[in-house]
């Protein structure tokens, strides 16, 4: 890459530099451990890209606020940790139903309520699918590294505006605070993705009007010259609330097919050392650095185990789960919780193999050797 500038960089640092990126020119927010540097950092580079940066009261009005920098036209983001990531729940469930594209960082820590602050988790996996009530789509990526929450943060917005959506990520209090070397490519070599406009000369504009064969509507900005109504409620293309049956259903799928339809260019994983695997671990975010370095141990010794890596959490890779439960023994999920994505492996599995679990919720990060000894018990 030739005008890639190489940086020490702390992983929240680097999603506000992915940011930046992939054009976010909004945030709105509110301080807490530990994602704070992302508000900060966001605070210090924004304007420097003629961007906007607001602290609001609490976190809800952090994500009202970002729902409205989208709505302006601005790409916008706002980042939390646990006990906000609750609160904003039902500003989250509004972004989807009324389309509005938005990216939510949750650095994950311990919990329940205010738990443990300073402390990494991966409890929030769950909330991040099923948080906010009602069926809707969900778009969640888990990073593992610093340069990579660079990467999945141009990605998220990428997929915001493309699919008029919500993009959750996923990252934990070990990948935010950790430092390592990255690479950030020159601007040129980065693919970035806008929202997709209403014509210019475009009469009589219907903000959820959708093209025949398509299921993503263009979205006009505030302030374009369109008068449009969006809403919470259930509503028809104009934008106004319908308390039509047939139109909820119409919209709901939609909403749902848009997703579903497009897995193929929306799910991303990684596989390491999977081939010939008897056993294969199944791990995410900062856990999988743990996964991994216990299988290179345990490959040293003769013993066939391989990684397999959601870097799309939501949604699942139901499909090559499936595949693999069908060529392996067991698969042993390692996760810093007490059992939540091993219960969808489980689901999807079907009783193919045997499925063990990793679990950790105290604070701590699963190490190499605890995977390992869990990995022996199953052989």
């Amino acid at each position: 890459m030739k005008n890639s500038k190489i940086k020490l960089m702390q992983g929240n640092e680097a999603c506000v530099e992915g940011a930046i990126a992939a054009g976010m020119k909004f945030y709105g927010g509110y301080p807490i451990t530990p994602s704070t540097e992302i508000a900060e950092f966001s605070a210090i580079k924004l304007p420097l890209v003629g961007g906007k940066f607001i602290q609001m009261e609490d976190e809800i009005a952090g994500i009202a606020a970002a729902i409205g920098g989208s709505l302006a036209g601005l790409k916008s983001m706002t980042a939390t940790s646990g006990p906000g990531f609750s609160l904003k729940q039902e500003n989250l469930g509004y972004a989807a139903i009324a389309e509005i594209p938005l990216v939510i960082v949750n650095v994950q820590r311990g919990g329940p309520s205010t738990g443990l602050p300073t402390a990494p988790a991966q409890a929030d996996v769950m909330q991040a699918k099923w948080g906010t009530h009602g069926d809707h789509p969900t778009i969640a990526l888990s990073p593992s590294s610093v340069k990579e929450t660079f990467d999945l943060t141009v990605r998220a917005f990428n997929l915001a505006e493309k699919y008029r959506t919500p993009v959750i990520i996923l990252t934990d209090e070990i990948v935010g605070h950790m430092r390592e070397k990255i690479e950030i490519p020159d601007a040129s070599e980065l693919e970035i993705i806008d929202r997709k406009r209403p014509g210019n000369n475009e009469e009589n504009y219907m903000p959820y009007r959708v093209r025949e064969g398509e299921l993503v509507p263009p979205m006009a900005a505030y302030g374009d010259g369109y008068r449009f109504h969006v809403t919470g409620l259930m509503h028809d293309e104009t934008g106004f609330p319908s308390n039509s049956s047939e139109n909820a259903e119409k919209l709901l799928d939609r909403l749902m097919e848009k997703i579903d339809n497009n897995l193929d260019d929306i799910i991303e994983y990684e596989e390491y050392m999977v081939e010939d695997a008897e056993i294969v671990v199944i791990s995410y975010g900062s856990t999988a650095r743990s996964a991994k370095s216990a299988i290179k141990q345990l490959r040293s010794q003769g013993i066939k185990v391989g990684l397999f890596r959601p870097i799309t959490v939501w949604p699942f890779p139901e499909e090559r789960v499936y595949e693999l439960s069908q060529k392996v023994k067991s698969i042993v999920v390692a996760e810093m919780n007490l059992g939540q994505i091993v219960l969808e492996v489980e689901r999807i599995v079907k009783g193919n193999c045997e499925i063990a679990l990793v679990g950790k919720a105290n604070g701590e990060v699963i190490t190499p050797e605890e995977i390992v000894n869990k990995l022996k018990e199953v052989l």
